[in-house]
């Protein structure tokens, strides 16, 4: 088992920043390849980024490149989420995932472990 505790989230006008953080608890967090994830009211669940499990690969969703960047910290068992240049269409909760059978997680299925979502609310 992986716990996923998120945090960060909350109110920002547009062109403002986050960072979303995610602690991992349980098993070996550093065999895991880490993702984020984020759901709109009555949009279905979509891919945000993903990072290999020594961060040496990242892979993000054409919405948020080059604006989101995606890190991870083994030694701390965190994986980061910094958003940049935020825009009303990013507002939705943001979920951190978990993942032992791939080495990036760009689909809701290959995950094994989700958080239980922060807030990300942005004003225009």
């Amino acid at each position: 088992q992986v716990q996923l505790v998120e945090s960060g989230g909350g109110l920002v006008q547009a062109g403002g920043s986050l960072r979303l953080s995610c602690a991992a608890s349980g098993r070996t967090f550093s065999n895991y390849a880490m993702g984020w994830f984020r759901q709109a009211p009555g949009k279905e669940r979509e891919f945000v980024a993903t990072i290999t499990w020594n961060g040496g690969s990242t892979y993000y969703a054409d919405s948020v490149k080059g604006r989101f960047t995606i890190s991870r910290d083994n030694a701390k068992n965190t994986v980061y989420l910094q958003m940049n240049s935020l825009k009303p269409e990013d507002t939705a909760v943001y979920y951190c995932a978990a993942g032992l059978r791939s080495p990036l997680i760009t689909i809701a299925t290959r995950v094994d472990y989700w958080g239980q979502g922060t807030q990300v609310t942005v004003s225009s």
